[in-house]
């Protein structure tokens, strides 16, 4: 299991990518900041980066405004 921003668990399995956890969470914004455990992963990386079990995963959605 790991937890999206301090609120939502999410079943884990082998092999889980930052894409898969993202599909699974159904964020599809385009402009998403991604950390894991502390760890920015930059977009480039979200198809080979796994999350490991019981990792703490923060998505950011990044809005422009004024």
């Amino acid at each position: 299991m790991i937890t999206v921003n301090k609120r939502h668990p999410l079943p884990w399995h082998e092999g889980m990518t930052v894409r898969d956890m993202l599909t699974a969470m159904r964020y599809t914004f385009p402009h998403i900041i991604v950390v894991i455990n502390g760890d920015v992963v930059h977009h480039d990386a979200y198809d080979t980066t796994t999350v490991p079990d019981d990792a703490d995963v923060r998505v950011v959605h990044m809005i422009a405004g004024g």
